[in-house]
């Protein structure tokens, strides 16, 4: 089934006052909102499937959406709203269909936009559409929604994506949803739809015109050093072309130039410099492209591109309340960070480390923390082995609490995540002091 009948401008875009064209207007971006991976190779869930615990930026996947609601989620469900999640419960069994189709429309119609993604679609190539999907799903939840949009919207000026590309998309993404959910589309279904989409593409118009006053699509960044830590984790620092603003807790997306493309976060592990560098953990993952080659392939001299920082694990250095950080595997990177944070302010609040590992050489940046620990004497860093302990880090918390009046912070793989969040939920740490950077989980074959 086609996509509906719209007016056709130029290139084949809507034009006139067609459905989803964007407005000329200056752009005006809404209000502040809250903010946003998974080990890879692992399994892909419906990305359009809420799920409780997001992974970490730290270990390599694709940020997507917010998942920890505002207020305002919990309020009767808008009309559109309902209509929009009926139609994801129709397409979720057959998600992958859904998927192809999508593009297949997009390409077929529109080959000009080819160049815009990888060669290799099997990589990425349901992520554009999972991250629309996912944010129709979240349409009620506005605080947490633009947040994310906006976001989504800076990051693409990286892929060459213009306000005139987003119609084209809006038009795909109806004739992909109208073909495969026709069992629950109405007139009334499909009008849901275009104002969503609408509403949702206009905020990350407004939000990438707005960056590009401010910063550029991506910043070039030479390798100074390369580290290999263990047999697949890695230890970059990289000096920006330019100045790159960033906060401790936050991550960006990297591009190696032999996967043209293909962009992967990861978290910064120190906080900002003086001197302008930049350092990152990496590990490889079994068909991790973008990891392997940094891990494996990056040498000094050997010149990367980054997007623009984005996530909302940062410290309000406004309190004075302690920290409790919980880092597995690579996620340790952007905790270091954070500890690093707290001691240039100066700040001699209570901050407890709990790095956990499966084994003991998995522990690749203990003896940097250890270093840390010496030299803060508010600082604890205690490393938690599952082999050695024959328990978990969720279970080494709940042993050193109680944790009332800390913060929580946690980065690593999904499933760490998860269960570190049941623990302390479990002992009595409310919800709004459990941080992480709320993603909806994607997990791709690669990295």
């Amino acid at each position: 089934m086609d996509a509906p009948t719209t007016t056709p401008g130029e290139n084949g875009m809507s034009g006139g006052d067609g459905w989803f064209t964007p407005r000329k207007v200056p752009p005006v971006l809404p209000p502040d909102g809250d903010q946003e991976q998974a080990a890879d190779g692992t399994v892909d869930a419906p990305a359009w499937r809420p799920v409780d615990v997001p992974p970490s930026p730290s270990t390599d996947v694709q940020r997507v959406v917010p998942v920890q609601r505002s207020a305002s989620a919990v309020e009767p469900a808008s009309a559109d709203a309902v209509l929009i999640r009926r139609t994801m419960a129709e397409i979720a069994p057959i998600a992958d269909k859904v998927t192809s189709y999508f593009y297949a429309l997009l390409f077929v119609r529109h080959p000009e936009l080819r160049a815009l993604f990888p060669a290799a679609m099997d990589v990425q190539r349901d992520r554009l559409l999972k991250a629309l999907l996912t944010a129709a799903e979240h349409l009620d939840d506005t605080a947490a929604l633009v947040g994310y949009l906006r976001d989504l919207g800076r990051g693409h000026r990286k892929y060459g994506t213009r306000a005139e590309h987003y119609p084209v998309l809006g038009e795909c993404l109806i004739g992909a949803l109208s073909e495969y959910a026709a069992a629950v589309w109405s007139p009334e279904t499909e009008a849901a739809w275009v104002r969503a989409y609408t509403t949702m593409s206009q905020t990350m118009i407004d939000a990438a015109a707005m960056d590009e006053l401010l910063s550029p699509a991506w910043w070039h960044a030479e390798v100074v050093t390369h580290e290999l830590r263990t047999p697949d984790v890695a230890v970059l620092t990289v000096r920006p072309d330019q100045p790159y603003p960033f906060l401790a807790g936050q991550y960006t997306s990297l591009e190696t130039p032999w996967w043209p493309r293909v962009w992967r976060h990861y978290s910064f592990a120190s906080a900002p410099r003086s001197d302008g560098l930049l350092t990152f953990h990496v590990k490889a993952v079994p068909a991790g492209w973008v990891s392997r080659a940094l891990v494996h392939r990056a040498r000094p001299g050997d010149v990367i591109r980054l997007g623009s920082p984005v996530g909302s694990m940062t410290v309000d250095h406004k309190t004075d309340g302690g920290l409790l950080c919980l880092g597995g595997g690579t996620g340790i990177a952007p905790i270091k960070a954070l500890v690093e944070d707290v001691a240039e302010h100066g700040a001699r609040r209570r901050v407890e480390v709990f790095y956990g590992a499966r084994t003991e050489s998995d522990l690749y940046d203990i003896d940097s923390m250890l270093g840390l620990q010496r030299a803060h004497p508010w600082l604890s860093v205690r490393p938690v082995i599952d082999q050695r302990a024959f328990r978990r880090l969720p279970d080494a918390v709940r042993e050193y609490g109680p944790w009332t009046g800390y913060d929580a912070y946690l980065s690593g793989p999904p499933g760490m995540i998860r269960s570190s969040v049941d623990a302390l939920r479990g002992i009595g740490v409310p919800s709004h002091r459990i941080r992480h950077d709320a993603v909806e989980e994607v997990l791709v074959a690669g990295d």
